[in-house]
């Protein structure tokens, strides 16, 4: 199994509506995308000069289908998004 993880700092314009537009954005993609097993989207709380503001832990059978993801529509969609309202993001894929 892989493991995909996204960590998003978002722009002060905004912030609110933004991390919740695309809380639901990510949310979505689990019954759009046939390759993305699971999904957790999740609202940072913690109040820190270190903590990114949203994170998304998804799941997925190989690598390619990881790559099939990246590469869907669907996905590209919510992608565009988050490069308007987002300052900084970081990635990390392992094999589970």
């Amino acid at each position: 199994m892989i493991v995909h993880i996204v960590m998003f700092k978002f722009k002060d314009e905004n912030k609110s509506s933004n991390i919740e537009e695309v809380k639901n954005r990510l949310d979505a993609l689990v019954k759009l995308i046939p390759t993305l097993k699971s999904m957790e989207v999740g609202v940072n709380f913690t109040v820190s000069e270190r903590a990114f503001d949203l994170s998304l832990y998804s799941t997925f059978e190989t690598k390619e289908d990881l790559d099939a993801y990246a590469l869907h529509p669907e996905h590209l969609k919510v992608v565009e998004l988050i490069k308007g309202v987002t300052l900084e993001s970081k990635v990390v894929d392992y094999i589970l």
